[in-house]
């Protein structure tokens, strides 16, 4: 079987390697050189060459010579793992067994943009790992392998990614090979059950201090690395928070926002409901009791 692979984030990277490990037959890969809109992006260009397979950077993946570098390479399927733009017919149509693509959720529930941060921001107990052959719509073609994933409350942005990346590398291993004997085939999607997350922007990064605890620490756990980060306006400068702790227990008469404790290593501030330890920000945050933030 003939694989050309595109990606360009660290899970790309990952299944690239193992498909290379696995001599799964990859012929070309396309990737970004840069990228603004990835925190986790990562130029696969070392890796392919590393393994002696020719490469493309490209910055639209549908324009007309890339799909001419990939048809030149004749490839038998193509595998699209970490691409944050949407495939157009002619490229989807360029393979015989056409266009596997993977999102980290348990489809389809919860296609759309940044899976892994609402999974964690909305404090859902289960995440996902779904492998299906893409369409020109967003994460709803056919599926071909599925694992559901639990969500801890301590996991993170980091420690989520990490056990979606293993589980999606045990697909990988599973249906690779089924997939060059054609053993493989979709199973379609149930459109009742659907629902699309939409796009982030930074305003959706910012700590209110209303909130609750519960909400403000699972969007910190959401955004730390290898994302963005959280961040609150103190002064008129961004202070990033990477890792909080919930304070249950705190004074119902204080207003949200107020630093109630200070120690040397960390600040506790009043939620809308109970409250937070800052742990890690950056730069440190150094209140005084009583000031608000």
């Amino acid at each position: 079987m003939r694989i050309v692979f595109i990606g360009a984030v660290e899970f790309s990277s990952r299944t690239l390697e193992l498909l290379l490990n696995m001599d799964a037959g990859v012929v070309g890969v396309c990737t970004l050189r840069e990228s603004l809109a990835n925190a986790d992006h990562c130029d696969l260009a070392d890796l392919a060459n590393e393994h002696s397979v020719p490469f493309l950077h490209v910055a639209d993946i549908n324009q007309a010579a890339t799909l001419e570098w990939i048809d030149a390479l004749n490839p038998d399927v193509i595998f699209c793992f970490g691409w944050s733009r949407l495939l157009r017919k002619p490229l989807l149509n360029l393979a015989p067994l056409g266009v596997v693509g993977f999102h980290p959720t348990h489809l389809p529930m919860n296609r759309g943009r940044h899976p892994l941060v609402w999974t964690l921001t909305l404090g859902l107990a289960t995440a996902g790992s779904t492998f299906f052959f893409m369409t020109e719509g967003a994460d709803d073609g056919d599926i071909i392998s599925q694992r559901l994933i639990p969500v801890s409350e301590s996991d993170d942005a980091g420690t989520l990614y990490e056990h979606v990346t293993q589980v999606a590398l045990e697909q990988l291993k599973d249906f690779v090979p089924r997939l060059a004997s054609g053993l493989v085939s979709g199973t379609p999607q149930n459109e009742a059950k659907a629902n699309t997350w939409r796009k982030r922007g930074r305003a959706d990064g910012e700590i209110d201090w209303r909130m609750s605890a519960s909400s403000i620490y699972n969007l910190v756990r959401a955004l730390t690395k290898p994302y963005v980060g959280a961040h609150f306006v103190h002064k008129g400068e961004d202070v990033k928070v990477w890792r909080v702790a919930i304070v249950p227990e705190a004074a119902a008469n204080v207003e949200p926002g107020r630093v109630i404790s200070v120690d040397d290593s960390s600040v506790t501030i009043k939620c809308g409901e109970g409250a937070v330890r800052l742990v890690q920000t950056e730069p440190k945050f150094s209140p005084f009791v009583g000031q608000y933030v």
